[in-house]
């Protein structure tokens, strides 16, 4: 994994990253358990998301009630890997993380590139802020 510390890395960055890549550990599990709830919890309240389809999502409200929707129906048989790639802190308290996100399936592998705006929030825990989840095209 790339990770960028400039002058505007947190007072311990080792501590943050491990941090970081639990968030997004969190957030494969709960994809691979299509489990809406603890996917849900690793939102900022006023988070904004942005599906892979181009559905903008404002607010935690509005992210629960597409995830709810749309995570346990979803068609895919639970074989996902993310994968934290690059961590740049933006602020002591804000990172943007890139993400490597692989669907396993019997006709084929897809792949996404999830943008993670993350926040450390005032107990220390990192949030999903701000997201971009984008598919890649087979080339």
């Amino acid at each position: 994994m790339n990770t960028e510390a400039a002058a505007v890395a947190p007072a311990n960055p080792e501590a943050d990253i491990r941090a970081i890549e639990r968030v997004v550990a969190a957030v494969e599990r709960a994809q691979r358990a299509k489990d809406p709830e603890a996917f849900l919890a690793l939102f900022h309240p006023e988070a904004i998301w942005t599906t892979a389809h181009g559905k903008v999502l404002l607010g935690l409200d509005s992210i629960a009630e597409f995830t709810r929707a749309v995570l346990p129906a979803a068609t895919w048989d639970g074989e996902v890997t993310y994968e934290p790639v690059h961590i740049r802190f933006l602020r002591p308290d804000v990172a943007a993380v890139k993400v490597r996100q692989v669907y396993r399936s019997p006709e084929g592998d897809s792949e996404g590139a999830p943008l993670y705006v993350m926040t450390r929030q005032d107990d220390g825990r990192w949030l999903l802020h701000a997201c971009q989840n984008t598919g890649v095209l087979a080339a």
